[in-house]
């Protein structure tokens, strides 16, 4: 049986990594990548962790035997599929016990030769948070702007130009707003959000310096790392602005018009409208934003959620960050991010990959 450590695995080129735990467990946390192969379904699982506990390991291994024998030619004709003669593949479980060993072996029998990962998915979590705090590029650029000013996109254009990014809202899942996991899907737990940390970390290793946006510690179901925390609030900050005519319509764009029709969107805006009212004094204010909701006229219930709650809540947050403040203003995110590259390039952060860096100017001229 051919074993291989997570440090070793990091080194692997076109790693096929296959996760054979429940569901339930690849569910609340896994490598990215990975494949779920599961060897016993949710059900399967508890039921033999009972019997492990009310009658001991023996007959536990001998009822999860009775389990998985059936199984054996569909699993491992499933794994099959996956391997290919430039490929490496790579069992895993909770913690590289009788589970991975066994399908391992079945592989073996097989003629499928893979490699058992020594401590599964928990010495890879352990692993991981170790080797966060280490990774981090020495200075962060970080990029203010109040609420629908586009600061995703913004990061998202520069990454495609080359700069090292960390987008912090696609790895928690969530936007900082009332718009939440629209469009996002549930949200991701802390392992998730740590597990993609260290995969975007490990893109942009080369790099002296990383570009993200300015985020509150807790990001939906995730919390952000007391170091990068620090990087961020001591780092350089780009401020951008838009005029409230623009951001309004962007955020109608994005989080309105694509799921408005959807049976589960207007309940969902309630919910984040109720935490909102809980923060607002002003009855006024309450009373436009209750009836805006029930008369489902978004665009003028997002300009007072902006002119009254969101802008004056990031004014504040904004004094948290020690560095000097750059102030760019832009009507469209591809202005915006070419503004901030032409900056970045003249404080001497480049690209750390070569790309072309020309930006499509017409895409902003012809929207303008």
């Amino acid at each position: 049986m051919k074993d291989m450590t997570v440090e070793e695995l990091f080194t692997i080129k076109n790693p096929v990594i296959i996760d054979i735990r429940s569901p339930i467990e690849f569910k609340d946390g896994a490598i990215p990548g990975a494949i779920n192969v599961p060897l016993f379904t949710n059900e399967e699982r508890q039921v033999i962790g009972t019997i492990y506990k009310q009658e001991g390991s023996a007959i536990a291994k001998w009822k999860a035997m009775e389990i998985v024998s059936p199984k054996i030619p569909e699993l491992l004709q499933t794994i099959k599929k996956y391997v290919s003669d430039n490929t490496e593949l790579i069992i895993h479980c909770w913690r590289g016990g009788m589970r991975s060993k066994a399908v391992v072996t079945f592989l073996e029998f097989a003629g499928i030769y893979s490699w058992r990962l020594v401590g599964g998915y928990k010495a890879y979590r352990h692993y991981i948070l170790e080797q966060l705090p280490i990774m981090l590029p020495n200075k962060s650029i970080v990029l203010h702007g109040l609420t629908g000013v586009g600061k995703t996109e913004v990061l998202k254009i520069l990454k495609k130009k080359g700069y090292p990014i960390l987008d912090l809202e696609e790895m928690a899942g969530h936007r900082g707003s009332i718009f939440g996991t629209i469009g996002l899907g549930d949200g991701h737990n802390q392992k998730t959000f740590d597990s993609l940390l260290f995969k975007s970390l490990q893109e942009i290793k080369d790099a002296d310096y990383f570009l993200v946006e300015a985020e509150s510690k807790r990001i939906g179901k995730a919390v952000q790392t007391e170091q990068l925390m620090d990087k961020k609030m001591q780092g350089i900050n780009v401020n951008l602005n838009t005029p409230i005519d623009q951001r309004v319509k962007h955020l109608v764009a994005e989080y309105v018009q694509p799921y408005k029709e959807e049976p589960w969107y207007f309940e969902k805006i309630s919910d984040g409208i109720e935490k909102v009212l809980r923060r607002v004094k002003d009855p006024d204010i309450k009373k436009s934003l209750i009836k805006m909701l029930t008369d489902r006229n978004y665009p003028d219930m997002i300009r007072i959620l902006l002119e009254h709650y969101y802008d004056p809540r990031y004014d504040h947050a904004k004094q948290e960050y020690e560095g000097e403040f750059f102030e760019i203003s832009a009507d469209h995110p591809v202005d915006a991010a070419y503004k901030i590259a032409s900056k970045l390039n003249g404080l001497g952060f480049r690209p750390i990959r070569e790309l072309n860096t020309n930006f499509n100017l017409d895409y902003f001229q012809s929207r303008s």
